[in-house]
């Protein structure tokens, strides 16, 4: 958990993208795979973007804002997203826009990220603080540059992302050093995601990836609204298959200090049954931890396994909330 505020500067690490126009939403919604349609302004959704066979091409968190929806999306994907958008433009009322490098994306997290943005925002902490999840607002900084405001979870801890014009980034993140937030180092941001249990696209996602795979679906997809691309594989899994993938992305707890790197394999005796998309060191946990994908008869908590020769066990998702005893030495087969 982080005590007080910190902060990290995602500008590079995201795209953000706008659609407007008066079919904004309808025409969203038969491309995500969340309901997009009965978003209100002030309101968004976390959603995925699907091939027709039901593979990922990218995750994106929607906001509409009134006048206009923003979407946050891995920076590596938001090329092709716009790409495949473009494609599906035929008669509709709506129109594209590539922001990416105008504005910047500060993610502010934590017990007191509320307190930092009231400090430097014109924003009261009770309108901050009441903001649900994929809740947005619109504010200024204090030197009155305009602002956007949503509130976030995929940090790996409660917190806000702060959209602002690039001339601008500096000046707020002066502001929120000031008030005493903390820069966050990629490494310590790393290990708040993985303890957190959240997938990142580019690294636990990629395009060959199936939403149930990667245990997203209760926060990306809704079984109740219409079509869209790549539904039919989706419910096909869900209700002919009962949601059996031959494979889930897991927690994992691992022996020793070391962190191995991204796409070591997880084995069990002298069988591959998987790899390791994210890795890092855990304080909390006193231990590495990573995010990685098994086969579907290793997915219990408690499963031993090894990683680089090393005893690491399948843990529940978030890993912050498990208990850190270490790993135990695997059984022999």
């Amino acid at each position: 958990m982080i005590q007080g505020a910190a902060f990290i500067d995602r500008s590079d690490a995201r795209g953000r993208i706008t659609v407007a126009g008066a079919d904004r939403r309808s025409y969203l919604q038969g491309l995500l795979t969340n309901d997009v349609a009965s978003l209100e302004p002030g309101r968004g959704c976390y959603a995925a973007y699907l091939t027709a066979q039901g593979r990922m091409i990218a995750d994106a968190y929607v906001y509409e804002l009134g006048d206009v929806i923003l979407l946050s999306v891995a920076r590596a994907a938001k090329d092709m997203v716009l790409a495949k958008f473009d494609q599906f433009i035929f008669s509709e009322d709506v129109q594209l826009g590539d922001v990416t490098d105008t504005f910047a994306q500060i993610a502010v997290i934590g017990s007191g990220a509320a307190g930092a943005l009231a400090g430097v925002l014109s924003a009261a902490i009770g309108s901050l603080d009441s903001l649900p999840e994929h809740g947005s607002m619109r504010t200024t900084t204090a030197e009155g540059a305009a602002a956007i405001v949503t509130r976030i979870t995929d940090a790996g801890a409660d917190g806000y992302d702060v959209y602002v014009e690039r001339a601008a980034a500096g000046p707020l993140i002066a502001s929120l050093t000031a008030y005493g937030a903390r820069a966050l180092d990629p490494a310590s941001a790393d290990a708040l995601r993985i303890e957190a249990g959240v997938p990142l696209f580019g690294r636990d996602m990629d395009e060959e990836t199936i939403p149930l795979e990667a245990g997203i679906e209760s926060r990306a997809i809704s079984f109740t609204k219409g079509c869209y691309v790549g539904q039919e594989v989706i419910i096909r899994v869900t209700h002919r298959g009962h949601g059996r993938v031959a494979r889930r992305l897991v927690g994992l707890r691992i022996g020793g200090d070391d962190v191995p790197a991204d796409r070591t394999p997880i084995r069990s005796g002298d069988r591959d049954i998987g790899h390791v998309t994210s890795a890092a060191f855990s304080p909390s946990q006193k231990a590495a931890i990573a995010l990685g994908y098994v086969h579907r008869d290793f997915v219990e908590p408690g499963t031993s396994v090894t990683i680089d020769g090393r005893p690491a066990e399948v843990v529940r998702l978030p890993i912050a909330s498990e208990s850190a005893p270490r790993p135990r030495a695997e059984t022999p087969a």
